[in-house]
């Protein structure tokens, strides 16, 4: 349940170096976007951990019950600390919990366990935008790393090497395609985890509401990001063209 993963900062850095007002502009507009969507979702965890479930379970059982129900018995359940650090992590076949939702017995809490079996679900069953994400993520962790400082000199060094830009346009675009990528992943998690906590009978109608309503803003933090990154990007590239 991770927060917008957009380094909207350093893109900031890059337009100042660069002169580019517009991309300034997207960067402040997605950032204050992101905040907010970020604060909502806080916020409505914040309420919805005030929702304690008729059935008593905590994160924990609602999530170990998940995985028997779909007959995975390899995952298992811990916790982690932080705050909506909740994620499952295919390598080592885990649903990592934050302490609160492993601990608490609220609808928070069951959302949030639910989607992140909802993961589990989707790597055992072979999911496929699940498996091409995974074969990104070491692309994903060499790119990111690089893009800014690439793209930075990029722009300085337009007049000289107008090749080095695109170059920082193409690993840009590999995170914007990890963006994009990610969405029906999160989308699909959270479609399986209502379906099962609702079949199930594990919340109440307004339990079950208030689930809903928890993980429709979790996953419109992810759409911040990739409409955030595709903006910049289709930006980068007409910059780049305008140089020729």
């Amino acid at each position: 349940m991770e927060t917008i993963g957009m380094n909207q900062f350093g893109m900031i850095l890059v337009a100042f170096s660069g002169g580019y007002m517009g991309l300034y502009l997207i960067g402040i507009v997605f950032a204050g976007i992101s905040m907010f969507v970020s604060n909502r979702l806080k916020s409505k965890f914040r309420k919805y951990s005030q929702m304690p479930l008729e059935s008593g379970m905590s994160g924990k059982e609602v999530a170990e019950k998940m995985l028997a129900d779909n007959g995975i018995f390899d995952v298992k359940v811990i916790s982690v600390a932080g705050q909506l650090t909740d994620h499952y992590n295919p390598m080592k076949k885990t649903v990592n919990l934050s302490e609160a939702v492993y601990m608490q017995r609220n609808a928070a809490a069951a959302a949030v366990a639910a989607h992140e079996v909802g993961h589990a679900v989707q790597h055992a069953y072979g999911y496929a935008w699940l498996q091409m994400r995974s074969r990104l993520v070491p692309i994903i962790s060499v790119t990111s790393r690089f893009q800014n400082f690439v793209l930075l000199a990029g722009f300085i060094f337009i007049g000289s090497f107008p090749s080095l830009l695109w170059i920082g346009i193409g690993l840009f675009a590999m995170t914007t395609l990890f963006s994009i990528i990610t969405l029906p992943v999160e989308y699909d998690a959270s479609n399986r985890a209502l379906a099962w906590i609702d079949e199930k009978n594990i919340v109440t109608q307004t339990e079950f509401a208030a689930s809903k309503d928890a993980l429709k803003w979790a996953a419109r933090t992810y759409l911040v990001s990739a409409i955030a990154s595709i903006a910049t990007l289709l930006y980068l590239i007409a910059a780049a063209m305008s140089r020729r």
